[in-house]
């Protein structure tokens, strides 16, 4: 089955290179895989080690190709993924940091928190432009979203084409299920290795970064006495035992140890299993995104806060230092000094994208407008619940209502996330500035230094981004 795959962002040394080598396990399908970056050296570096890869490890399978324009890349495409960086780390920087002068800490920054509304801010604007390419080019594609603010992105992708058939891929969930393989090794004496991720069922309700677990089981075990003696056990002096992957995805039960005091994406669950005391749900993501969803004084109050909770605060400088050894990797790999080794990444897009083509169906959970699926939030806002994938087809599974506790912590965040979307798509300064100063962190500020906060670090994204349309 030839296809042809329009990747937005296709200059990534992340997912793209997740997605290639995820390629070349691949034998049911093949096709052409167009790359298109505003750097377009970066996609043409990804078409050489791409084409290298499949010459040796899938001939004949797949083709890469970097395309200089969005139109050449998107005509005639049966899928289109976006994994984009909105603006670059410096503008992060900003992000994450600018608001440490005023007390406020942020691990991620990248989805809620001033972190998230300014990022918010510049790439909503960007995400106009590639839905509106979309609905030129390329209308009947399905659409795969990666970029963070998940939500938002996603949640832009409908507003500006009603009609697209787009939904959005995190694997935070997937880090959560691993957590429950081991929860039942530890408790059953089962072997590692016995059962997988996948094996494990979820009932996954919430929005992306702060979803909940309300029901999990394998076979006819139910997990969730399993997993409350495990809090109990572990949520004191959290659980460090597992490996994870040199990108910083962090694969549970392999029996290695890891230090979450280097490690930047790394976390004892601390966090997770504190949640799970409190209102009997398991919160279904990271450490690192769920204490940015939570009140300011439980988690991220100040540094040393963060270290008894045993996580980390990720400094931008990390990620430029990273960028720069990505950089020489992909030169390496590219001159063919240095080979990229192929391993099956764990994500589901190309399953997915295999379903959606009538080659089997799954059950996983993705970011999608809500249509009834969680009746208790807003219809249209983008929400993450399980749904199922048949050929040409997403099913959002109805999903039992939140806890009033715990929608109590979900629902501002919904609201500001849909008042950000209105303001920026109004270009509307002022209201974008009054969502800011209701965000959880920024109301330990007075009025005024909100908006001197505010002021400063929307200096450059508004004048790059808001002056685009």
């Amino acid at each position: 089955m030839d296809l042809k795959i329009c990747y937005i962002g296709g200059g990534s040394r992340n997912w793209a290179w997740v997605l290639l080598q995820d390629l070349c396990f691949e034998k049911d399908i093949r096709g052409t895989v167009s790359l298109y970056d505003i750097d377009n050296k970066s996609a043409q570096d990804n078409e050489i080690i791409g084409n290298t890869l499949m010459q040796k490890h899938n001939p004949g399978q797949w083709t890469f190709k970097a395309e200089p324009s969005l139109e050449k890349a998107l005509t005639g495409s049966n899928f289109v993924f976006i994994s984009i960086l909105p603006g670059d780390f410096e503008e992060m920087a900003v992000d994450v940091h600018t608001p440490e002068k005023y007390g406020i800490y942020q691990s991620v920054g990248d989805t809620v928190g001033p972190g998230g509304i300014i990022r918010a801010l510049r790439t909503i604007p960007q995400f106009q432009v590639i839905a509106q390419a979309i609905k030129k080019w390329a209308p009947r594609a399905w659409v795969i979203n990666y970029t963070n603010p998940m939500t938002i992105c996603t949640r832009i992708l409908y507003k500006e084409f009603p009609e697209i058939k787009a939904f959005g891929c995190c694997h935070e969930v997937f880090n959560t299920q691993k957590l429950l393989v081991t929860v039942l090794e530890e408790s059953k004496k089962i072997p590692s290795g016995t059962v997988q991720r996948e094996d494990i069922s979820t009932q996954v309700v919430g929005i992306n970064h702060f979803t909940w677990i309300n029901k999990a089981s394998y076979k006819n075990i139910d997990l969730f006495p399993l997993y409350a003696d495990f809090v109990e056990h572990y949520h004191e002096t959290g659980f460090e035992k597992r490996g994870k992957t040199a990108e910083g995805i962090t694969s549970f039960g392999s029996g290695d140890h890891f230090d979450w005091k280097t490690d930047y994406f790394a976390s004892a669950d601390r966090v997770k299993m504190d949640l799970f005391k409190r209102y009997g749900l398991i919160a279904a993501a990271g450490d690192r995104h769920l204490a940015e969803f939570c009140p300011h004084s439980w988690y991220l109050k100040d540094p040393e806060q963060v270290k008894s909770w045993k996580f980390s605060l990720t400094p931008v400088s990390w990620r430029i230092s990273n960028r720069e050894m990505l950089r020489e990797k992909s030169k390496a790999y590219r001159e063919g000094t240095e080979m990229l080794n192929p391993t099956q990444s764990g994500e589901e897009g190309i399953t997915i994208l295999k379903a959606l083509l009538g080659l089997g169906n799954i059950v996983t959970n993705v970011n999608l407008p809500n249509r009834g699926q969680m009746p208790d939030l807003p219809a249209d806002v983008v929400i993450e619940t399980n749904a199922f994938f048949s050929k040409n087809s997403i099913q959002p599974l109805v999903s039992p209502e939140l806890p009033v506790d715990i929608n109590a912590l979900v629902i501002p965040h919904v609201l500001s996330q849909e008042g950000i979307v209105e303001a920026t798509m109004e270009r509307d300064i002022e209201k974008a500035f009054r969502v800011f100063s209701h965000d959880l962190s920024i109301q330990t500020l007075s009025l005024s230094d909100a908006r001197n906060l505010f002021n400063e670090m929307t200096q450059k994204t508004l004048k790059i981004s808001w002056n685009n349309r």
